[in-house]
């Protein structure tokens, strides 16, 4: 730091530290200029253009150093000066003080800030440049941030101070009036109609200046689309995609009398039905019973054989797909009062969605969009990897006959499910995974659990490897995997990459219109779903942040309100209590936290883990392995997160989540009777080992006093004196517990 800035901080700390030093707040306070209301009266009286500057150079340098008192010296300024000229001064007097601010701490910081840091806070700096005045004005008309903080932070940024200082001038004002008004009535300092009106504007004035902002920011979004803007919609809403997401969305507006239109370019359903969740599981099943055939031994039968051939389970598992497929139906949807189209939608104006049909383009005028896009695998581009062919989620059912080599790239959910399904139907998979272990989301140990049963069953694993390039050799494919350096040959007869999915983000008008895209290339929203534009909407797999059907459809439901009733209240969507399920075998499921979680983010925790090798039914069924782990708050029965590992994990998960949604404790699971004997008393027993941590040995200690007592054995000055144990000797009675803190 050179010379003048050293300088420069040396005079800021040195005045800060006066102020405090001989407490100059004290002269920054109602109590004092009540008390002194006369002589300064009486001073304005007499000079009023030197208590004017008097005042102003005090006010500039409370807000150029960021000290307390600001609203204080406002309000003040309204009793001694009356509205206008107090509103005058304050306006340029808080307004020159913040500029003064802004260069001090660009002067000390931005260089070295942007030196440092510039790369990172690039996107900063560049939204800064765009629309950096905007965003200011509105940090200033609603003080969501301390002002000195706002000073600081845009200090370091590109934005001009010529800005700065009109921005904020600007976009305080009406704050200062309110506040300049209030002191007006609070010099009466009497109750009147006036002071009444003083403190309800300034508890309503937030509100009004939020409602105010949120307008302006519409009118400014709109701007160029105005002359676009239909007289009259002919929906209400219309809805881009009929996967899970748009059919809830569809099924909400319709249900409340809304005219809505669904768009869905391909089949009604979208992934779940046709390439996820329905058949996925479908395949999963068949795979299951030939795995249980054969463990036929194990269950009392000494010899079971299947016959089979993949292209029937596959065509089952298109039968499947069939039978659910009503549910999600045009005939269905329809009926609903759905107007349903298929065709390519493209969002043309923020009003107006353009569909392509083969009966030719419709243009559908409505009053809301939600867009419910979804999602699609992701590809890497790994060389020679379209050359050699491909199968991923999505195209994987279309095949029939089963391939001898099956290279699996992802150690996800959905490549852990495929592999092991793969595996049990014949093939010879091989699972190759960057990341030191399959599904990284969960806790250590439940990834060991996993790749030691796929181990078990055949399944080569292959953590830490990278997939290269794919060669085809002689007629032969093969993959050259890296790892530590040395390169690994893998051949194969089918690759299947699930590495992930993209949400799918173009084609259909958002570039136009100029909604952005976040770092996981999801559509940018806030809490409510909303994009830039106040009536579109996003959810589901494009929205994210989490790809789920599930998540979907609770996402759908606050778009869909926000959308056709936001105007009159709108909903931040709610993202607590998120579970999720792998159907590997074992099942994994979770909700809330984990353990490696919580340690990341120094959550401070207790650990409760019941083995469902010890549950009655789980030794009948020949399931008897996994856990259930529960999270809880130290010293409460608050619960935090729990991971299931087991037999209808997911099943028995459900519990857990009502649990966390409505706050219900471990000691409400431990309350409720649970069906003997069933997998569901895995929850009672884990909330009985939840208890037993909580017991203490001077809980024991006093006990044993008391039923000593209680048997005549003891007078009753044993049992008082172990009262003092009772109180104070916490150390767990059982060896259970496991207690984190953060470090």
């Amino acid at each position: 730091m050179d010379k003048k800035r050293l300088v420069l901080l040396a005079v800021v700390v040195a005045a800060i530290a006066a102020f405090f030093a001989f407490d100059l707040k004290q002269y920054l306070t109602l109590e004092f200029f009540q008390a002194s209301r006369a002589k300064i009266d009486a001073y304005y009286a007499a000079h009023p253009l030197r208590a004017i500057a008097i005042y102003f150079a005090i006010y500039v340098a409370v807000t150029a150093l960021s000290l307390p008192g600001a609203v204080i010296m406002t309000l003040a300024g309204g009793a001694i000066f009356g509205l206008v000229v107090g509103t005058i001064v304050v306006s340029f007097a808080s307004s020159i003080g913040a500029t003064l601010a802004f260069l001090a701490a660009r002067f000390l910081l931005r260089d070295w800030v942007q030196g440092r840091f510039g790369d990172r806070l690039q996107a900063i700096n560049d939204g800064v440049r765009r629309e950096g005045a905007f965003y200011l004005f509105a940090l200033r008309l609603v003080p969501i941030f301390p002002f000195w903080l706002i000073n600081l932070a845009l200090a370091l940024t590109p934005m001009r101070a010529r800005t700065f200082y009109w921005v904020s001038q600007l976009g305080m004002l009406a704050g200062t009036i309110v506040y300049v008004y209030a002191g007006t009535q609070l010099g009466q300092f009497r109750l009147s109609a006036g002071l009444i009106a003083a403190f309800v504007l300034l508890g309503v004035f937030p509100l009004a200046a939020k409602r105010a902002l949120a307008a302006l920011e519409s009118r400014r979004v709109y701007a160029k689309w105005q002359d676009r803007r239909p007289a009259k919609y002919d929906y209400n809403l219309v809805v881009i995609g009929a996967g899970s997401a748009g059919l809830v969305s569809a099924y909400i507006a319709a249900a409340t009398k809304a005219k809505v239109a669904l768009v869905e370019r391909h089949r009604m359903g979208g992934d779940c039905l046709n390439t996820g969740c329905v058949p996925s599981k479908a395949l999963i099943r068949s795979a299951k019973l030939l795995s249980h055939i054969a463990r036929s031994r194990e269950f009392g039968i000494r010899r079971a054989v299947a016959e089979f051939d993949f292209a029937d389970v596959m065509e089952r598992v298109a039968r499947v797909v069939k039978t659910v497929e009503p549910h999600d139906s045009i005939d269905r949807y329809t009926k609903l009062g759905v107007e349903c189209l298929i065709g390519n939608a493209k969002i043309t104006s923020p009003w107006t969605v353009e569909v392509a049909t083969a009966a030719g383009t419709k243009t559908l005028a409505t009053k809301a969009i939600v867009i419910a896009a979804g999602a699609r695998p992701f590809v890497p581009p790994i060389p020679g990897l379209k050359e050699v062919g491909y199968l991923t989620s999505d195209t994987v059912w279309n095949i029939r006959t089963l391939p001898k080599r099956l290279v699996v790239l992802g150690g996800g959910p959905i490549g852990c499910e495929l592999a092991q399904a793969f595996a049990r139907l014949g093939s010879q998979v091989t699972q190759v995974e960057m990341l030191p272990r399959i599904l990284i989301r969960e806790d250590p140990e439940v990834s060991q659990i996993v790749a030691q049963r796929f181990e078990a069953e055949g399944i080569r694993v292959l953590t830490g490897h990278t997939a290269k390039r794919f060669l085809l050799e002689d007629g032969e494919h093969v993959l050259i995997a890296e790892r530590g350096g040395a390169d690994v040959r893998i051949a194969f007869d089918a690759v299947l990459v699930a590495v992930g999915r993209i949400a799918n983000t173009s084609g259909y008008g958002l570039e136009e219109l100029g909604i952005g895209t976040t770092a996981a290339r999801t559509i940018e929203t806030d809490a409510y779903l909303q994009t830039i534009y106040p009536n579109i909407y996003a959810c589901g797999d494009v929205a994210g942040p989490y790809q789920f059907t599930h998540t979907a459809s609770h996402q759908a439901w606050y778009a869909t309100v926000n959308a056709l009733f936001g105007r009159f209240r709108k909903f931040k969507a709610d993202y607590r209590v998120i579970p999720w399920a792998t159907f590997t075998d074992p099942e994994v499921a979770r909700v809330g936290l984990n353990e490696q979680e919580a340690k990341e983010k120094s959550i401070p925790h207790t650990v409760t883990v019941y083995g469902i090798d010890d549950l009655d039914r789980a030794i009948a069924d020949g399931e008897a392995h996994g856990f259930v782990k529960v999270l809880t708050k130290p010293g409460t029965d608050k619960i935090l997160g729990v991971t299931i590992v087991g037999e209808h994990a997911a099943d028995l998960l459900a519990e857990y989540v009502l649990a966390m949604k409505h706050g219900l404790g471990m000691n409400r699971i431990l309350g409720t009777i649970h069906v003997y004997p069933t997998m569901a008393e895995a929850n009672k027993y884990a909330a009985g080992a939840w208890k037993r941590s909580t017991v203490t040995q001077g809980q024991w200690a006093f006990l044993t006093a008391l039923h000593a007592w209680q048997r005549g054995e003891y007078g009753i000055g044993a049992v008082l004196g172990q009262v003092g144990a009772l109180l104070t000797d916490k150390r767990p009675a059982y060896a259970a517990e496991v207690e984190h803190s953060p470090q």
